[in-house]
């Protein structure tokens, strides 16, 4: 395995001999590297601003212009707006599934089923022997 490979050594060779016969500020703080320093951004301040110039009209629309649509207007009015108010409408009349509201249902059962606890809705509860009282003519209480 070759450690150090040949073109590096020459490069190495030939920066450190304009080190030594030009030292500048960039070279000297880079010393192994052969390209020049490069500034980020804009260095030189030629370019100019992407950004439009405030003209004063609410929105930048002169009065008697017409406001013209843009391609991602159509698909937010017509498409997340409804979506949003059907996601809402759906969150609001989703079932109650939560551990602590069967648990609450579950107990109120039991202690119904024991005696101990008188049912607040009489009306709404079936008798248990419906099927066999209406067989014979008789018609559950109501």
């Amino acid at each position: 395995m070759v450690l150090l490979r040949a073109n590096t050594a020459v490069r190495a060779a030939r920066t450190l001999r304009t080190l030594a016969a030009t030292p500048s500020a960039t070279t000297a703080a880079r010393p192994f590297s052969v390209s020049s320093r490069r500034l980020g951004g804009d260095a030189h301040g030629h370019h100019e601003s992407p950004y439009d110039p405030p003209s004063g009209y609410l929105f930048g629309i002169k009065p008697g212009e017409k406001h013209q649509k843009e391609g991602w207007e159509n698909l937010m009015f017509y498409g997340f707006v409804p979506s949003c108010l059907l996601l809402i409408v759906a969150l609001a009349f989703k079932p109650d599934t939560s551990l602590d509201t069967w648990a609450l249902e579950e107990a109120r059962r039991r202690l119904e089923a024991e005696g101990l606890l008188v049912d607040p809705h009489p009306e709404h509860v079936l008798p248990v022997d419906e099927y066999t009282s209406t067989r014979e003519g008789k018609h559950p209480p109501v």
